[in-house]
């Protein structure tokens, strides 16, 4: 203890960075990030059955990731001209004003307003604390700390699920919320004491225009595919307008893009084949994996019918999958290269979405936990592989934006997942329960039900069984969408340019 006071007295004194205490402080960080994912998808099917609103149940990951991608580019640029500290943070606060009024949500309106504020602060935690990694770490020290790194999302993913579980059973879901609060202040405290850089003073010019051009495109796109098909026809009038909103936005952004003088997102960074590709497979793996941590427990609940502690062990076994495949990953991309690592996670990610396929209720949890190990080592092979990629691409002065241009990709991807994919889980299971249905109380939010113990214990018989067999032919629409987006991700990755004989794999 002495010691470690001696080092953060000794940091502050000389303002010189202490490299292993400001990891330590961005490990916390990115747990607390981490946490979040999953600890909120496992205690979900609780939050509804307490809440209500099955037909809102995606806008509660919707609204977090939305803001989450239109905010990861603008604090990503934000940290080029300002610094990694200031932006880290500004994020770091807002992320923690946003967990505490989630867990005094009293309806699902207002925690789906409170994960609007969580989301803009989670815009700045992950991508700036990769980045400020990128800064302090050589290419070859980063292909080593990512694996470290990447275990953090292993660890706080087997907490993640277990606590949400207990949480819900035994507590109350709030603190799946709560419990950000003094991780987020232990990692702000280190960042704030312990990390110094030296900024440019000259007089910096924001992208104003742009980042809210692409918060109107990527906002109207979402509602489109969240509301599409369940409360507006996909022919409608709100749905054409979106549509046309939308598409028009993102035209005016590319072109304020071009001629901005710190544009939010450098057009000339995508010129890279490297950049390129690894941010069309982030996109995809991303629907991926909120494909899988959204509606996996609401399969394993509602339909196998078991507690919510064993539907996270059914997504903690990815989270299993994700740090050891990243940590192999980290010596791979050395031996190999990055186009064959990457190659070896896209086969695992088919390998995983055809387990989902095949899943039946009579198969349980554990044949769910496989696909979902097998999801984690592609998505480790491939996300590690790509943030080492591209920091190494890029210099200094466009390592915050190129790296969240990453984070941005996923994120989209996964707020157009949780979009695309659950307005196919709520059109599906409306179709069908109108085909099937005897009793007109008989809708898609009578599905609440299957998420609480108590109330599916008190259904009908034949209601149960209805239920359960749309639910089970929705959710496997939802995830041929992932088989889909695997095998696209597969096919992209065979695009990655060869290392000429004059490169080592590592030099990316």
């Amino acid at each position: 203890m002495k010691s470690l006071t001696n080092q953060i007295s000794y940091s502050i004194r000389k303002k010189e960075t202490n490299r292993p205490l400001v990891l330590g402080a961005i490990i916390i960080g990115m747990f607390m990030a981490a946490i979040e994912g999953t600890i909120v998808s496992t205690a979900m099917p609780g939050i509804v059955g307490d809440l209500g609103g099955f037909s809102t149940f995606s806008w509660v990951f919707s609204a977090y990731l939305l803001m989450s991608a239109i905010t990861v580019l603008i604090f990503g640029k934000l940290s080029d001209l300002f610094g990694r500290k200031p932006i880290y943070t500004i994020g770091v606060v807002i992320f923690l004003i946003g967990s505490l009024l989630c867990g005094f949500a009293e309806s699902m309106e207002a925690l789906i307003l409170f994960r609007l504020i969580q989301g803009i602060g989670a815009g700045a935690v992950q991508p700036i604390a990769l980045t400020i990694v990128g800064d302090m770490y050589t290419m070859e020290e980063r292909a080593k700390i990512q694996g470290y790194l990447a275990s953090v999302w292993g660890i706080s993913a087997i907490a993640g699920p277990a606590l949400g579980g207990v949480f819900v059973q035994y507590f109350d879901w709030a603190w799946v919320f709560w419990m950000n609060i003094p991780l987020g202040l232990l990692s702000l405290i280190g960042i704030v004491l312990l990390l110094h850089e030296s900024i440019d003073k000259e007089r910096k010019s924001i992208d104003y225009v742009g980042a809210a051009l692409l918060l109107v495109s990527i906002s109207a796109l979402m509602v489109v595919l969240i509301e599409g098909g369940v409360h507006w026809a996909w022919a409608s009038s709100p749905i054409v307008i979106l549509v046309s909103i939308s598409l028009i936005a993102m035209v005016f952004f590319f072109k304020v893009e071009k001629k901005a003088k710190e544009p939010l997102m450098p057009l000339g960074i995508w010129r890279d084949p490297v950049i390129a590709i690894s941010n069309s497979v982030t996109f995809t793996t991303g629907m991926i994996l909120i494909g899988v941590s959204s509606f996996l427990p609401t399969f394993v609940q509602g339909v196998m019918e078991k507690s919510p502690i064993v539907a996270g062990f059914t997504l903690t076994t990815m989270s299993i999958g994700w740090p050891i495949a990243s940590t192999i990953a980290g010596k791979l991309v050395i031996k190999i290269g990055f186009r064959m690592t990457s190659v070896l996670g896209g086969i695992s990610l088919i390998s995983g979405s055809m387990i989902y396929l095949l899943m039946t209720p009579s198969l349980g949890p554990i044949f769910a936990g496989c696909g979902s190990f097998l999801v984690g080592v592609g998505m480790g092979l491939t996300s590690t592989t790509f943030i080492v990629a591209i920091q190494s691409s890029v210099s200094w002065k466009q390592r915050g934006i190129a790296t969240a241009s990453n984070m941005f990709m996923r994120t989209l991807g996964s707020a157009v997942g949780a979009a695309l994919l659950g307005g196919i889980l709520n059109g599906r299971l409306q179709q069908y329960l109108m085909n099937h249905a005897t009793n007109e109380e008989v809708t898609i939010n009578t599905a609440n039900q299957l998420l609480y113990e108590p109330k599916r214990n008190s259904l009908d018989p034949a209601i149960l069984d209805l239920l359960q067999n749309g639910l089970t032919i929705s959710l496997k629409w939802v995830y041929g969408g992932v088989g889909v987006m695997a095998l696209l991700s597969f096919l992209l990755v065979l695009f990655l340019p060869k290392p000429t004989k004059k490169e080592r794999p590592a030099q990316l």
